[in-house]
């Protein structure tokens, strides 16, 4: 189990970021607003609802892979 744990987190971890980055991506077609994006900490993105389940769902997964890494490194650490 803590091999599959360990094989999963990295897969889990760049898969949300590239779910993110599409979310980020849909935003920015749409809208061509692209220094939103380089500003991120101001709050001036409105997602569309698709556009923000993508991008909860990409950081979701990032999250899930970051709690696996820190289960496996204080479980068998």
């Amino acid at each position: 189990m803590m091999n599959f744990l360990a094989m999963i987190e990295p897969l889990l971890f760049w898969g949300g970021l590239l779910v993110l980055l599409v979310s980020l991506a849909m935003y920015a077609g749409r809208t061509k607003d692209y220094k939103s994006l380089l500003v991120f900490w101001q709050p001036t993105i409105v997602f569309t609802p698709k556009e923000f389940t993508i991008n909860r769902a990409g950081l979701s997964l990032m999250i899930l892979a970051v709690v696996i890494k820190l289960f496996l490194f204080f479980y068998l650490g």
